[in-house]
């Protein structure tokens, strides 16, 4: 590719896709041309990145011929439809919706750990789904060394993985709740201010939502190990960003705390944030201005030989999402 690389945003106007433009600015991606697509209702609005001033537009036969790279954030229907398009007229994809993820053909990546992947694409790479991408930057490391046999997965999930309106939803039943006006919910099926839904995505008939089995399919591709054995409980809280994660985590083979951290500590893209005894642990809130998977209260199971428990946090908009497409634009231009 050129030093100039084509650029399109497709979903520009949502809560990814302005978070991609974000993190095009910040790392100064080498940007020639910038597409900037959404729906009808979005035509025609305006974003200003890299100093200059781009306008939304929709997708039309052709939109893709002169672009290098299309980083998606739009729904797997859609995906399913236009991300064939985009490849088959040149562009490669880095799409962030479920559509292509557990497909044999597309890569599913997380640069840090298995960016060879992405070299045998077909015009289409897949991003993780938030909560894995954070999940597997923690394990892979404890992986490598001696082995993971099981694991247990709680997930305390921000609201904007469901989206801007999401967002709007939270504060709009934070602010009624305070004064004392009637709590509407449209996004979720119950109240999400002060309160936990243990329910992300569809449930299947197993009792099982998609959130939970995404966890357990992706985790093994990405690692390329059907054998683990992976249960989930994926859960939405009313935080405005940055998912936390509880992780229990049977290794094949005995691992010191003291060794954990430092595999951890050694490990590119995780910082560990433990200091119990003087209440310092990852939270969400750190999460807004810190790109990094934090981990934290990393602490022996006494009930399991080989166990241990870790505390997990990440930025689901960013390093969950937007920054993982971004990277990988980053390592496909680099090659």
């Amino acid at each position: 590719m050129n030093n100039k690389i084509n650029v399109a945003v497709v979903g520009a106007t949502g809560a990814v896709g302005r978070e991609m433009m974000n993190i095009l600015e910040e790392r100064n991606f080498p940007i020639g041309q910038l597409k900037l697509f959404a729906t009808e209702k979005s035509k025609g609005k305006k974003f200003t990145v890299q100093g200059e001033d781009y306008v939304v537009d929709t997708i039309k036969p052709g939109s893709f011929k002169d672009v290098d790279i299309a980083l998606f954030s739009i729904g797997s229907t859609p995906s399913k439809k236009i991300a064939p398009q985009a490849a088959e007229e040149g562009a490669v994809v880095i799409d962030n919706s479920n559509a292509f993820r557990m497909d044999d053909n597309v890569p599913l990546v997380v640069p840090e750990i298995n960016m060879e992947a992405a070299g045998q694409h077909n015009g289409i790479i897949a991003n993780p789904n938030c909560s894995t991408i954070q999940m597997v930057l923690a394990l892979k490391p404890i992986y490598d060394q001696v082995g993971i046999k099981r694991l247990v997965i709680s997930t305390y999930q921000a609201v904007s993985g469901t989206g801007k309106d999401a967002i709007d939803e939270l504060e709009k039943q934070i602010k009624a709740y305070v004064n004392g006006e009637e709590l509407e919910s449209e996004v979720y099926p119950h109240q999400i201010a002060f309160n936990v839904l243990p329910h992300i995505d569809i449930f299947y008939d197993n009792g099982y939502t998609k959130e939970e089995l995404k966890m357990e399919r992706e985790t093994k591709k990405i690692l390329n190990d059907d054998s683990l054995r992976i249960t989930a409980t994926a859960a939405r809280i009313p935080v405005f960003y940055g998912h936390a994660e509880a992780l229990n985590i049977e290794m094949e083979e005995e691992l010191e705390i003291k060794e954990i951290k430092q595999l951890l500590d050694d490990t590119q893209g995780v910082e560990v944030v433990d200091v119990p005894g003087e209440e310092v642990y990852p939270l969400p809130v750190q999460s807004e201005e810190n790109d990094q998977v934090m981990v934290g209260r990393i602490r022996k199971d006494f009930s399991v030989d080989k166990g241990i428990n870790m505390w997990v946090v990440a930025n689901n908009l960013r390093k969950g999402a937007a920054l993982n497409a971004v990277q990988i634009a980053e390592e496909l231009i680099s090659i």
